[in-house]
């Protein structure tokens, strides 16, 4: 070891001797430099295997459910900004993006793998670079006095230390193009999981935003409950004195009662509901739970917004999930010509120049030279059992199998447009009908409850035209709450504003 040591720094007063004579092996075999020059530069125009053609989509004209936009907040798809969740204009929903964004475990786990998948690339892009090592070494030996040419040199035992240091090359020429292959699917790769990426943080501000509506929902829902159980306590205080008084029966004293612990009931509920979602937004944010998110919000919900839907081709450029699938179909294209490279012949030079000596002091002296070039390695498969058929046909049928994913993701991003779209329709029209709904009930009750005060009808009606009541209100408000999430789903399913890579 204390020699070893002792090579290494003997080294380095004669780096520049090194270099000196490295130069002068490659000049002196400048020849077969030239060609491998030649042959590399013949092999980047060979690469086997098919080249890569997106296949054609089989896209519809229209969107069946696109309908025409209205509303003050209309935006065309095409002009969704990057950050989509502003066309709520809501600065809660956009502090809650904006963390998720940044502290999300997912998104932090989508970004690793993005990482890999570079280093990836780089180790293939590697591979079609030249290796240089560097080596030292110290060894001590003795031959044996007896073998037949020691006999020969009159029984000598040869013994004694051997130093060398060196460098060594290698390189394999990209005759096919196998490399040049591997590097197109490691690139196709680190691609893919770029969109992968852009897809995470996709899907979560589409999560933040619909938990986040959700709850603002069930805050609305929990004021309505709470004006009905106000009510509620009221009108039992009105038949409690009613009763007392004789006006009224133990009957109508009991309904009041149960009407009363219904909305109370109720009103723990949505409370249960909305702990639940607060719960669900602090994970998606990166926070404890524990914690507690104290969340303030307007309770009136906004008017949903409405995205207008482009042609339908446009998806293909407007989806993460859908190039990354673009982007691994073209890596197992590329796979399936590094696997028919097998079936050619490989060719490897190597080459070394270094010192050797059984003097440490002479090592780097001129007469310590040793250098080689070669061999200029050639393999053939000849016979190898059908493992290169196997894996060509391995590499085949995967990419068959990416392309039945691709066209089943393309069909599912169809469907999550037009039925999102079909909602906003649906729930547009469902919110005016709603409407009257919840102005006659309204009506209802406050006619209902004149006539009791007034002994012109029995408690009965009051309890029924309550309950009407308080049900149009919250259909009211969990109508407008999914008006907002069809509008989050519209604007996913279009990418949300997202745009590809440069690369693609």
């Amino acid at each position: 070891m204390n020699d070893l040591l002792t090579i290494v720094v003997a080294m380095k007063p004669f780096l520049n001797q090194i270099y000196t004579e490295v130069i002068t092996m490659f000049k002196r075999f400048a020849m077969t430099g030239m060609m491998v020059a030649v042959m590399a530069v013949t092999a980047g125009c060979a690469a086997v295997g098919p080249d890569f053609h997106e296949p054609a989509a089989q896209m519809p004209a229209a969107f069946r459910h696109s309908g025409s936009v209205a509303g003050s907040l209309a935006t065309d798809a095409a002009h969704l900004p990057q950050h989509w969740w502003e066309i709520f204009r809501d600065p809660s929903l956009n502090r809650l993006e904006e963390t998720a964004l940044s502290d999300n475990y997912n998104v932090k786990a989508a970004a690793a793998r993005l990482l890999q998948a570079e280093a990836q690339l780089g180790s293939a892009r590697a591979n079609r670079a030249p290796q240089l090592t560097a080596n030292a070494g110290v060894s001590n030996s003795r031959t044996s006095a007896n073998t037949s040419q020691a006999l020969m040199m009159g029984g000598r035992a040869i013994s004694g230390n051997q130093y060398q240091t060196g460098l060594g090359l290698s390189y394999e020429l990209d005759l096919w193009g196998k490399l040049h292959r591997a590097v197109e699917a490691a690139d196709a790769q680190a691609l893919a999981a770029s969109y992968d990426r852009d897809g995470v943080l996709l899907l979560l501000s589409s999560q933040v935003a619909t938990t986040y509506w959700q709850w603002r929902g069930l805050q609305a829902e929990q004021r309505i409950l709470q004006d009905a159980l106000a009510s509620r306590k009221e009108t039992q205080q009105l038949v409690q004195a009613r009763f007392d008084n004789g006006f009224t029966n133990e009957l109508d004293v009991a309904r009041a009662q149960v009407e009363t612990a219904n909305a109370e009931a109720d009103l723990h509920e949505a409370q249960r509901q909305s702990n639940l979602l607060e719960h669900a937004l602090a994970v998606l944010i990166g926070a404890s739970p524990s914690e507690g998110l104290k969340l303030t919000a307007d309770v009136a919900l906004p008017e949903a917004p409405r995205v207008q839907a482009g042609l339908p081709a446009s998806l293909l450029a407007q989806r993460p999930d859908l190039q990354q699938s673009v982007a691994l179909l073209r890596s197992s294209n590329a796979q399936i010509g590094v696997a028919e490279a097998a079936f050619y012949p490989s060719l490897q030079l190597t080459g070394n120049f270094g010192f050797a000596s059984e003097s440490l002091s002479k090592l780097m002296e001129s007469g310590s030279r040793q250098f080689s070039v070669g061999p200029l390695a050639l393999s053939l498969p000849v016979f190898d059992g059908g493992r290169n058929q196997s894996n060509l046909d391995l590499a085949r049928a995967r990419y068959d199998e990416a392309l039945a994913n691709h066209e089943g993701k393309l069909l599912t991003a169809l469907r999550e447009v037009e039925d999102a779209l079909s909602d906003t329709e649906q729930r547009q029209q469902q919110a005016q009908a709603q409407q009257q709904a919840q102005t006659a009930a309204g009506r209802a009750y406050t006619v209902a409850r004149f006539r009791y005060e007034r002994g012109l009808s029995n408690f009965l009606e009051v309890t029924d035209a309550q309950r009407s009541s308080l049900a149009a209100d919250r259909a009211t408000v969990q109508i407008q709450t999914q008006r907002l999430l069809a509008a989050a789903a519209v604007a996913r399913a279009l990418g949300g504003g997202w745009q590809p890579d440069a690369r693609s």
